[in-house]
């Protein structure tokens, strides 16, 4: 399991240093093979064995709902296969960074079976979002969250 908010550089070359905490789970899991993805506004990373299984669920959608395969051509078609070096570290394609906006700085947030990496500056300005919907009662819970207490 993925827990926490860690901030993160990424280098000139493109270069993420995955947190020292995660990489033995993340060799454990996957012997280092990562794959990173896009999402809405950020990139998404799973250890191989759980990104086929998304894959899996992904490829098997309808190829002729339009959201379901647009759904297919952004996650599967931007997927990436990479793999941690001896420093910990994996290499974000340059289209990647892109699509997520991400420099320098960013977030890595433990999802339990993945991460998302956010760019720093996207990230706060989602948590402001988020909290000022929360104060003006527009976060609007589906149903199914409705009965949840934490």
């Amino acid at each position: 399991m993925f827990r926490g908010a860690n901030k993160v550089t990424v280098d000139s070359k493109g270069r993420l240093a995955i947190p020292t905490r995660y990489r033995e789970r993340i060799d454990q899991r996957s012997d280092g093979q990562l794959v990173i993805t896009v999402d809405r506004q950020c990139l998404l990373i799973y250890p191989l064995p759980d990104w086929e299984e998304i894959e899996r669920k992904l490829i098997r959608l309808p190829s002729l709902h339009p959201q379901a395969r647009r759904l297919q051509q952004f996650m599967v078609g931007y997927a990436s296969d990479v793999t941690l070096d001896s420093h910990g570290r994996v290499l974000l394609a340059k289209e990647l960074r892109e699509f997520a906006a991400i420099d320098r700085q960013a977030l890595l947030i433990g999802q339990g079976n993945k991460f998302e990496l956010w760019d720093e500056a996207r990230w706060s300005q989602r948590i402001d979002e988020w909290l000022k919907d929360e104060a003006t009662g527009e976060s609007g819970l589906p149903p199914e969250l409705e009965s949840l207490s934490l």
